[in-house]
């Protein structure tokens, strides 16, 4: 049976505001798992109430510390890790606006593998010209067009 009230008032508080302010369903999940033990439920009625796998909520209740709600969080929150930042791609939007000439480079017009070793020189970041050819459509696709009449 597991021990009840094992949280301190401060802890159970700091869990509750958590749970509440929280955007990140796993974290909330976590926290939730937490104060359902500490009202005496054990991990196969907390994993019938939550919906989750017994092994799940043995996991995290015996590596969460109620102290450090950083020790709840892992990496799916962040989102995928971008290599390109917004400065890169600010500046590749100006560049495609010129001609490589313009710039003193031997070639007429720009590829994506051009513009990648172009801008890794200029940024210190690596990209293969594919995924600048990428990031070329999604700017493109998300820059508003102007209607044309005829």
């Amino acid at each position: 049976m597991p021990v009840k009230n094992f949280l301190k008032p401060q802890q159970k508080e700091q869990l509750q505001q958590a749970l509440r302010e929280s955007q990140c369903p796993y974290f909330r999940e976590r926290v939730l798992m937490l104060l359902l033990m500490n009202d005496g439920k054990t991990y196969q009625e907390i994993a019938d109430f939550i919906g989750c796998s017994y092994r799940t909520v043995a996991y995290w209740c015996t590596h969460s510390e109620p102290d450090n709600l950083d020790s709840m969080k892992d990496q799916r929150q962040n989102g995928n890790y971008r290599k390109a930042t917004a400065e890169y791609i600010d500046r590749l939007m100006e560049i495609v606006q010129k001609k490589p000439s313009e710039l003193g480079l031997p070639f007429e017009n720009w590829s994506g593998e051009r513009l990648a070793t172009y801008l890794a020189q200029l940024t210190g970041i690596d990209l293969t010209g594919a995924h600048v050819r990428k990031l070329l459509k999604k700017q493109r696709d998300n820059t508003p067009r102007k209607c044309c009449t005829r």
